[in-house]
């Protein structure tokens, strides 16, 4: 009886041993685990904070660059527009066809938004400034129902506005026109030039194009640092 209540005890003990046994086995499993878990946790955050904190410098430099070119920008800009002659010969501050600054100047060249109706003013205005030249017409397509809400863009292209001209007058006065068109502010390319009549009075018919450009636009993206 003693030698089997022995036996009874020793394996009581040792199914208690085997259970401690399996407890701080499952213990030191389960803190093995939540350790890697936490460990690659915590990697992946200091991974994606890396990311950040690196676009977040790429970001304050591009601005650093931007302030700078911005300053440059604005002395170009004043320098170009405080001449005391603008770039066509004319009174920065004056009133007349050729007056202007030189960024008015520029605009006028090449403006932002269809307009037909200003363009034959325009014109007008240079041709009849002109002595011996009478004006004929000044015809076109006026599109500004399909062209003149062309939304800006981020690389905007020029825009062909065609018209046609016909002005009256002697030979020699008539050569006088090309020499207006090639003074204006505005590009005009002529496409073709058609004669008739005799010396004194010749008429003198002009297909032409201007343009205009949409202006441009600035977008602004947002990105995410993944």
């Amino acid at each position: 009886m003693a030698k089997t209540a022995a036996l009874s005890t020793k394996r009581v003990l040792i199914d208690k041993a085997n259970t401690q046994l399996v407890i701080y086995v499952s213990v030191a499993a389960f803190i093995l685990v939540f350790s890697l878990v936490a460990t690659k946790t915590l990697i992946s955050q200091a991974s994606y904070q890396n990311h950040v904190i690196s676009a977040k410098h790429v970001a304050v430099n591009q601005l650093k660059t931007d302030i700078s070119a911005t300053t440059q920008l604005k002395t170009s800009y004043d320098a170009f527009t405080s001449t005391p002659q603008n770039v066509i010969g004319g009174n920065p501050n004056g009133n007349g066809s050729q007056d202007g600054n030189n960024a008015k100047i520029v605009l006028d060249a090449l403006p932002s938004t269809y307009d037909f109706p200003g363009l034959t003013t325009s014109l007008d205005n240079l041709l009849t400034a002109q002595s011996g030249i009478t004006v004929n017409s000044i015809a076109g397509t006026d599109e500004e129902a399909t062209l003149g809400g062309s939304e800006s863009s981020s690389s905007p292209q020029p825009v062909p506005i065609p018209f046609t001209v016909s002005v009256a007058g002697s030979y020699a006065s008539l050569q006088n026109v090309i020499s207006t068109f090639e003074n204006s502010i505005r590009p005009i390319q002529v496409q073709t030039l058609n004669l008739s009549g005799t010396g004194s009075s010749v008429t003198m018919t002009v297909a032409a194009q201007t343009y205009y450009q949409p202006p441009k636009s600035l977008n602004f993206q947002e990105q995410v640092v993944k």
